[in-house]
């Protein structure tokens, strides 16, 4: 009798593995020192305060799009730290510092997982990159906003992180909504790319409470998580398809959804992607029309998200010619002229 050869039935379309370095390898080789962890806290903390209305101020999650270029970052994360200490009495900055680029097809996937951007998805160099950046933020004084996108990332940078978002094609993601629940910081959810608001606020309703899931601890081991809920969750507009969404009348209406879920009423306006119809130029009208809604005592608006780098506009990826310093590759960015205009008008209409 003659037996069958054996045939290859797993990772047949998987071309090559390599090992991945531990949580717990990279926190040992890029520490958290006791003065860093205290101002993580810290800003969790404050973030917290400004969605319970115990700080009056507003939340500003201001930076670029996606991070591509460490030192351009850092020198933005400069001049931010000024800034964001001379408007103090008004506006909570965070920074924002994402490294994971969803994308709606095929692109640049962000600093993880192609640091070389080239194709190459060096994902451990891009794990110590982006963790190295974010401890160089917080040494300047700024807290530090993300975008979890990869379940299994926040092991290695989410100890850095003082406000954290699920993005508008994974809210609806049952992993994303229990990664949400067991995550340190608060987490802002977005509404769809359609503009389907009622599907955040059922993220923010599952967030709120206990999960228990597969994952990996902080050793890289294979672990079941039990979560206890995460109450600091909220409701992000960003616009969709059919238009923008921070309006008087929409911002009013998303607030509702809220009221009826039995959750609290605040949300944050995100000034770009479709509520700019990602024209970095029509940012400012955003923020000037959030502004107006403060100054006319509307309180459900907790803050805004802009997007900003040092130079305005965009770039393409091309291998053929360098890159321009200090601009997005990814979506477009107001430069930083305008940034420190808009930062210093929400200040105004705070006061």
């Amino acid at each position: 009798m003659t037996l069958p050869s054996v045939q290859r039935v797993s990772d047949t379309r998987i071309d090559k593995v390599v090992p991945l370095v531990s949580p717990a390898l990279l926190h040992h080789e890029l520490p958290l020192d006791d003065d860093l962890s205290a101002a993580v806290v810290e800003g969790r903390r404050a973030v917290a305060r400004v969605l319970d209305r115990e700080d009056d101020r507003l939340l500003v999650v201001v930076g670029p799009c996606s991070v591509h270029d460490p030192v351009a970052a850092l020198e933005y994360a400069d001049r931010l730290a000024e800034t964001a200490a001379r408007l103090a009495d008004d506006l909570l900055i965070v920074m924002r510092v994402y490294f994971e680029k969803p994308r709606s097809t095929v692109g640049w996937k962000g600093l993880i997982n192609d640091p070389g951007l080239d194709g190459s998805g060096d994902v451990n160099t891009g794990l110590r990159t982006a963790r190295s950046l974010l401890l160089q933020v917080l040494r300047k004084g700024l807290p530090v906003g993300c975008e979890f996108l990869d379940p299994i990332t926040p092991q290695y940078i989410a100890d850095t992180v003082s406000w954290g978002a699920i993005g508008a094609r994974t809210v609806e993601s049952q992993v994303h909504r229990q990664l949400a629940s067991g995550l340190s910081m608060p987490i802002g959810m977005k509404n769809r790319p359609d503009g389907a608001i009622s599907t955040a606020v059922d993220a923010i309703r599952a967030a709120a409470v206990p999960h228990v899931f597969p994952g990996i601890d902080v050793s890289g081991t294979p672990a079941i998580l039990h979560t206890r809920g995460n109450a600091d969750c909220h409701l992000v507009l960003r616009g969709g398809r059919g238009g923008p969404n921070y309006g008087a009348e929409d911002v009013a209406g998303a607030l509702d959804l809220l009221r009826a879920a039995g959750l609290p009423e605040r949300l944050i306006v995100d000034a770009s992607h479709d509520n700019s119809g990602k024209d970095h130029t029509r940012q400012p009208g955003v923020a000037l029309d959030v502004a107006g809604q403060l100054a006319a005592g509307q309180r459900g608006i907790v803050g805004i998200m802009l997007e900003s780098f040092l130079v305005p506009g965009r770039q393409d990826l091309d291998p053929t010619r360098p890159l321009s310093y200090g601009q997005s590759i990814t979506d477009a960015c107001m430069g930083w002229d305008t940034t420190v205009e808009v930062l210093e008008g929400l200040a105004a209409a705070h006061r």
